[in-house]
């Protein structure tokens, strides 16, 4: 048994930037651009952020300890919204738990997800809604 901290294979950081390198990243501005033709937006942060920084306009919440749960046609506790054929655009505070959700939402067979780059901070950074 170790007592002292151990170091991992992957770091959290290494999840990410995997995620990534599968992903199609949208900036702030080609995201506001897709925001039309039923692509659903989906923020993943936990409510206490919500209140503290506010949302993208017509984006659904869906905290990210519930994601798969909810885009899992069937599980018990899916969304109708979430749709594996449905275009999803993933966003957090600064993209990191984005990537890494995307990835896992295209293992489980979401063809068309995207991630905005740099979370709703770029996102407000740039001045947009």
């Amino acid at each position: 048994m170790s007592t002292g901290h151990g170091r991992l294979d992957r770091t959290a950081a290494d999840l990410v930037a995997e995620a990534l390198r599968r992903l199609v990243s949208l900036t702030p501005r080609e995201m506001s651009e897709e925001l039309v033709g039923g692509t659903l937006v989906v923020d993943l942060r936990e409510e206490d952020e919500l209140h503290v920084v506010g949302w993208i306009r017509d984006s659904v919440w869906a905290p990210r300890g519930m994601l798969e749960f909810w885009a899992d046609p069937s599980d018990r506790r899916h969304r109708i919204e979430f749709d594996p054929e449905r275009r999803l655009i993933l966003y957090c505070s600064t993209g990191e738990r984005s990537a890494i959700a995307a990835g896992t939402l295209r293992s489980m067979g979401y063809r068309d997800v995207r991630v905005l780059d740099g979370g709703i901070e770029a996102w407000k950074g740039e001045g947009l809604p």
